[in-house]
């Protein structure tokens, strides 16, 4: 029986793992690269193990790094999350050579299917070659490793080679293998998967479909079980072929089979030989615990003939400190506050905390060598088609006062509802994310609850994955609620100021006091009984006013906000707003056509040939920013010359740092 795990990950899926090993009766052990010393996987584990590294981006990769430090720690099993050495075969030999146990599936099925281009050939599957025109649209794909990493879609075959380049690069950064391929790309298609579980005796179970057609850049953003909408006949396709999959290379374990479906055709993208990010999903729909199944079948244990009986509807949002409006620029920065409400209990009762810790449906310890589990939780009540609560679930890395740092992932946490259908489940999410407390760098949140509620989301049979294609203009644009959310955060302050300095009343009429925050202009008054008029924006009427919460009528409505600073931000219910000097600093003015960092990162590689003078089109790519393990391309913003040139490979730079100029055409004929 195993004894204790370490996790050779990071974040959220080693706080998920260590999760299940302490219901198991596991101890655990945490590795951490120096930016992780204080993150919160390492503080929930038995034991911790600094990973020395060049840099914090490469440390997790660093596989004989992570055995010596399981020996050291007295581990006797390894578990890999997803991402890093996951789906890597040499790291899994490595693993069991050194006598541990390791917690994922046979080094030979890793090696059959973690590469792409290899896993389509086992299957029959041809990759493009030699690619003309006819073929575009084209996608170009990382051999191994996912997360949209190493991805490009190329719709010029001149872009080609450029894309082909950027694409390893950004592979060899993230995974440490640069391959990449090129297959058809089908436009507007779902993207449709089965979780597979086996155990070491020959069975193998699909365990549902999911849906994970919501997509930015190839990365996945919203996911739900199962895939609604689809065909039984189309199902039962995709489960035969996922199953044939498994089998085919004696897989055991956990893993995915990822489908592109178009046309009522399931095209073969790729198997996941690893636990995926969007398992619970499949865990809230079946009752069962993914993590403590993986752990049996790794000890021996035999899987039933037949899967658990699914039940009810599940869906996963995945909260990025991103900004989706400036192109998904990933964020980092302190996180004051991490809290969503759940959901406990009958009669709407909610109470609230910072993080996940366990389950909603813990693991079953019943679970034996040799002996069918029992991995569905006698009581873990599944919601039917009548009755039952919604039920939210929190999956994250991350608590109040964290730091986000700039060398992973941007994925803050996954938030995740039950109920008995889709629609009360989509609903539950939205409304919870939509109060959930978030004080920190920007976030995708206000997407993820516009999103929810879009019309195409809503009707299963407009999804596709060209929804934020059509639909990110409209899902980022500010709303009214936004505007009043500045009048509350406004107000909030003038009477923090009074309670500090006294009352601002005067005897004599005075001007509007202005206050500022982004777009949204706020002007107001105080008055005589110790209150406030608001002039702009019109028909906003102060019911209730303190430092910390805010009480308005718009038009014969009375809202409640809760205000909330940190520095020159302000946190109004789900609005971030930034305080707008009314005098800025000359100081911090920037020249016309100048390029600032839009992130936090590293110059990874500067254009070809660009130098002060070059002559450069609006559009064209200047440099590349990597991170959070992306590499971002920073385009010139207009046709002219460069005058300034500060990015050089291997620079760190700080969001708001100058990076080039260009003088515009338009600029070089009034000097």
């Amino acid at each position: 029986m195993i004894q204790s795990v370490l996790v050779a990950n990071r974040g959220e899926i080693a706080c998920r793992v260590f999760r299940t090993c302490r219901e198991l009766g596991i101890a655990t052990v945490a590795v951490y690269s120096d930016a992780d010393a204080a993150a919160l996987h390492v503080r929930e584990a038995d034991a911790a193990v600094r990973l020395p590294g060049a840099t914090p981006a490469q440390t997790y990769l660093r596989g004989d790094l992570v055995v010596k430090a399981a020996l050291a720690a007295g581990a006797d099993a390894v578990h890999p999350g997803y991402g890093f050495l996951s789906e890597n075969a040499d790291f899994a030999r490595a693993v069991e050579d050194a006598g541990l146990v390791w917690i994922g599936p046979p080094p030979g099925a890793i090696e059959a299917m973690a590469s792409k281009t290899r896993a389509k050939e086992l299957l029959g599957i041809a990759p493009l070659v030699d690619v003309t025109e006819a073929d575009l649209p084209v996608l170009v794909k990382a051999a191994s490793g996912g997360g949209g990493r190493g991805m490009r879609i190329v719709r010029d075959l001149a872009a080609l080679p450029g894309e082909l380049a950027a694409a390893s690069a950004e592979a060899a950064s993230a995974f440490g293998d640069g391959e990449v391929f090129v297959e058809p790309y089908v436009e507007n298609g779902r993207h449709v998967e089965v979780q597979v579980l086996a155990d070491g005796q020959g069975t193998v179970w699909a365990l549902g479909t999911r849906d994970c057609s919501l997509q930015r850049r190839h990365q996945k953003v919203i996911e739900e079980a199962p895939a609604p909408g689809l065909p039984p006949e189309l199902v039962d396709e995709l489960y035969e072929r996922s199953v044939a999959a498994a089998k085919a290379v004696g897989y055991v374990g956990a893993g995915t089979v990822e489908f592109l479906v178009a046309d009522g055709r399931a095209h073969f993208l790729e198997m996941n030989t690893r636990l995926q990010v969007e398992h619970p999903v499949t865990e809230e729909v079946y009752g069962v615990d993914l993590v403590a199944l993986q752990v049996a079948v790794a000890e021996g244990a035999r899987l039933p003939a037949d899967p658990p009986t699914p039940s009810g509807h599940a869906i996963e949002a995945r909260l990025y400190a991103e900004d989706p409006a400036t192109g998904w620029t990933p964020q980092a920065g302190l996180l004051h506050v991490l809290e969503i409400a759940e959901a406990v209990g009958a009669g709407g009762m909610e109470r609230t905390r910072p993080h996940g810790r366990r389950p909603l449906c813990p693991p079953s310890p019943r679970l034996r060598p040799g002996g069918p589990p029992s991995p569905q939780r006698d009581d873990c009540p599944q919601g039917g088609p009548a009755g039952g609560l919604p039920r939210l679930r929190l999956d994250t890395g991350y608590a109040s006062g964290d730091s986000i740092p700039v060398h992973y992932d941007a994925m803050l946490a996954k938030v995740v509802v039950h109920a008995p259908t889709r629609a009360e489940a989509v609903r539950k999410l939205a409304h919870a994310l939509e109060r959930a407390r978030v004080h920190g760098p920007v976030t995708n949140r206000g997407l993820l609850v516009a999103s929810l509620r879009h019309p195409d989301f809503q009707d299963p049979g407009r999804l596709d994955t060209g929804f934020y294609e059509r639909n990110l203009d409209a899902l980022t644009r500010p709303h009214d609620g936004e505007a009043y959310a500045a009048v509350a955060a406004a107000l909030a302050e003038a009477e923090g100021r009074r309670g500090r300095f006294g009352g601002g009343w005067r005897n004599v009429r005075s001007q509007d006091q202005v206050t500022t925050y982004g777009a949204h202009e706020v002007r107001y008054r105080p008055t005589r009984d110790g209150g406030h008029t608001v002039t702009a924006p019109e028909g906003v009427r102060p019911v209730s006013v303190t430092p910390d919460r805010v009480r308005l009528e718009v038009d014969g409505v009375v809202r409640d906000f809760e205000v909330a600073r940190h520095g020159d931000t302000v946190f109004v219910g789900p609005h971030r707003l930034t305080v707008r000097p009314r005098f800025p600093d000359p100081r911090e003015q920037t020249a016309p056509g100048s390029l600032l960092a839009p992130m936090p990162g590293t110059v990874v590689r500067v254009a070809e040939g660009l130098a002060p003078g070059a002559r450069v089109t609006a559009g064209q790519p200047l440099l590349w920013l990597e991170a959070m393990k992306m590499e971002h391309r920073v385009t010139a913003p207009a046709s002219g010359t460069l005058t300034v040139l500060h990015a050089a490979p291997g620079r760190q730079v700080e969001v708001g740092a100058l990076l080039a100029v260009v003088q515009t055409d338009a600029q070089e004929d009034q000097a």
